[in-house]
């Protein structure tokens, strides 16, 4: 979770100018069959965009965009021209600026996470968080999204205020992942390297930030293995330097800039 925040308050919008640097053709993921998720294949392209106006003339098979912010005509919208959209929702950290962000106990709120408005959450707390987090993807579903992306999966890394261990952050990882499978939504693993292993049967895909930059990439391959997607973003690095070996471990690989606006480059 490397990125600005404050810009997430800006409403979602449609915009019909491109914004690729480098378009790609246009690109559609298989649709599940009767009864199935969705589940996005290694290598699918996708666009990331948190902040700004949303930008639906992009060719990308898949939509990773702000769950709240993101209207359920715009899902529609994108649906209608064959995208596949991820509900992006933050399920590990609590945000002042969220319209349930009062429904949450105080003592489920630890310190900050770095990001303006922003708490890790006391994940060991989940008779709490349950019924909270399934009301954010019962809204993801009533849009009409295909998957959930839950950011801040890695607390347990972090300082949280909390003395959170592996299996804590192990047990509400498969708590969120249920949580979308119960709603028939694909749900992706956030970063959280560590834990790939044992979690990589549960997620249906994965999401990934600057893996490159740390040359993590390869711990990545148990999802490209299982014929999971792995969609990946470099923030510091041009394309240049990392897109070669994305393309040979078969990731969905992406330059942005942190505020995850609407302009992006894909390898």
């Amino acid at each position: 979770m490397k990125r600005l925040r404050l810009l997430l308050l800006v409403p979602l919008l449609l915009l019909a100018a491109c914004t690729s640097v480098e378009p790609d053709s246009d690109d559609v993921s298989p649709d599940p069959a009767p009864g199935e998720r969705w589940q996005p294949r290694p290598g699918v392209s996708w666009q990331w965009q948190l902040t700004g106006r949303l930008d639906t003339s992009v060719k990308a098979a898949v939509y990773d965009v702000d769950g709240f912010n993101t209207t359920k005509e715009q899902v529609a919208t994108l649906r209608k021209a064959r995208r596949k959209t991820v509900c992006y929702l933050s399920t590990g950290a609590w945000e002042d600026f969220r319209p349930d962000a009062g429904q949450f106990p105080k003592e489920l709120l630890g310190k900050g996470n770095g990001w303006e408005g922003e708490r890790w959450l006391d994940v060991r707390r989940v008779a709490e968080l349950e019924p909270l987090m399934a009301k954010r993807f019962d809204m993801c579903r009533e849009k009409g999204f295909d998957a959930v992306e839950p950011d801040n999966m890695d607390g347990y890394q972090n300082e949280s205020g909390f003395p959170l261990t592996a299996e804590d952050q192990l047990r509400y990882n498969r708590l969120i992942a249920k949580l979308a499978h119960d709603r028939g939504l694909a749900v992706g693993l956030k970063n959280d390297l560590d834990q790939i292993p044992q979690l990589v049967g549960e997620f249906d895909f994965a999401v990934n930030e600057q893996c490159a930059q740390y040359e993590e990439c390869e711990l990545l391959t148990p999802f490209i293995k299982a014929g999971k997607a792995v969609f990946h973003v470099e923030y510091e690095l041009p394309t240049s330097r990392f897109c070669g070996r994305s393309k040979e471990l078969k990731l969905s690989s992406l330059e942005k800039k942190y505020e995850l606006g609407a302009w992006r480059k894909a390898c």
